[in-house]
């Protein structure tokens, strides 16, 4: 036992397993900026199924410079994304990293946390005052890594298992339905669904104006306008158009100021039989059961981004990216709606089905 000063005590060996631990989470802090290099540069997509390269032979693929990719690459085995072959001097992507940096888009959340650092001035600011910081007023790098990081997860299980985990929607989607998506951002969950049902309509609803001129972008690069509408409108304030057999919330009713009477909202505009899909972060209801590498991400993300958008709003609910089952229910039947229940999860998600 050591003593530091007159009254700090602590074990040099506890203290020792500390700061290998802190020095894993420097050597990560330090690496996501070199995993937004490589994506940028290509650098991942020229290896993934590419075998064994020399620095040389990458710098080349790439148009990029021998010296600095050599130090990427070298900084890419330390961290396990890469390979090195000692004997021939070479790299290589393992099919697995391959898969998660190319095609699951996994550099999207080094892009979201890249903008946490750039924005982490705002957000000193917010402790020490007690205010809020909007979700515009982030670093740009926030709305396209958002995108980047959520879209693969909602392309594999969107429309193969959460619609037909909710009772009866698919069926009425693949019939023709109408629907919004609140909180939509660049629109992805939207188009995902558009292309899955055309005979059905989507409108898209967000209130940062760029998120929404950027969906309009897309939509109409893919063809889409004419199934897609988006606008820009709060969560309180969409418009019902004549009433929705869907209403989907990805993501974002943790982020709102205030959730119920964003709620309320979504009950007013439902047509009879309608259904409202709420998709969360996954947590459990008790702090101390979220302390885990999943939890880690989503507090910390939480701190620097939700938290901070809904301290930003009316009322100011704050429930943060960990709120779980037991607090989304009681929003949700706080605001009139009379079922709730567990529709389907992920490591990743919860998803809940809300009926009047």
């Amino acid at each position: 036992m050591a003593t530091l000063g007159k009254a700090l005590e602590f074990d040099e060996a506890k203290l020792h397993a500390f700061l290998e631990k802190a020095v894993a989470d420097m050597g990560a802090a330090i690496h996501a900026t070199l995993v937004i290099v490589g994506d940028k540069l290509g650098l991942y997509k020229a290896m993934a199924g590419a075998g064994w390269l020399t620095s040389g032979e990458l710098a080349a693929r790439t148009g990029t410079a021998e010296r600095y990719v050599r130090e990427w690459l070298n900084a890419n085995a330390a961290s396990g994304y890469v390979t090195y072959d000692p004997e021939t001097g070479r790299f290589q992507l393992p099919s697995e990293q391959a898969f998660a940096l190319t095609v699951q888009d996994l550099p999207g959340a080094f892009h979201v946390i890249a903008s946490c650092f750039k924005d982490e001035p705002k957000i000193t600011q917010a402790f020490r005052t007690g205010e809020g910081v909007g979700w515009h007023e982030h670093d740009a790098g926030l709305f396209f890594g958002t995108e980047r990081f959520f879209r693969p997860n909602y392309e594999s299980n969107l429309v193969s298992a959460w619609i037909p985990a909710l009772d009866g929607v698919r069926e009425k989607l693949t019939a023709g339905a109408t629907v919004a998506d609140v909180g939509c951002g660049h629109g992805a969950s939207t188009m995902i669904m558009a292309k899955a049902f055309p005979k059905s309509r989507f409108y898209g609803f967000d209130y940062h104006s760029g998120s929404i001129e950027y969906a309009r972008h897309v939509a109409g690069r893919d063809g889409l306008m004419d199934q897609v509408t988006f606008e820009v409108a709060s969560a309180k304030s969409y418009p019902a158009n004549g009433g929705y057999d869907l209403v989907t919330f990805f993501d974002c009713l943790h982020d709102m100021g205030d959730p119920v009477g964003a709620a309320r909202h979504v009950l007013s505009t439902l047509k009879p039989g309608g259904v409202w899909m709420i998709v969360e972060p996954f947590a459990n209801n008790r702090p101390e059961e979220n302390h885990n590498p999943v939890g880690r991400v989503y507090y910390s993300a939480s701190t620097m981004i939700c938290t901070p958008a809904s301290l930003a709003q009316e009322v100011g609910a704050g429930l943060g990216a960990q709120a779980g089952e037991e607090r989304i229910r009681g929003v949700v039947t706080s605001a009139g709606f009379t079922g709730f229940r567990r529709a389907a999860e992920t490591p990743f998600n919860l998803v809940f089905e809300a009926r009047p």
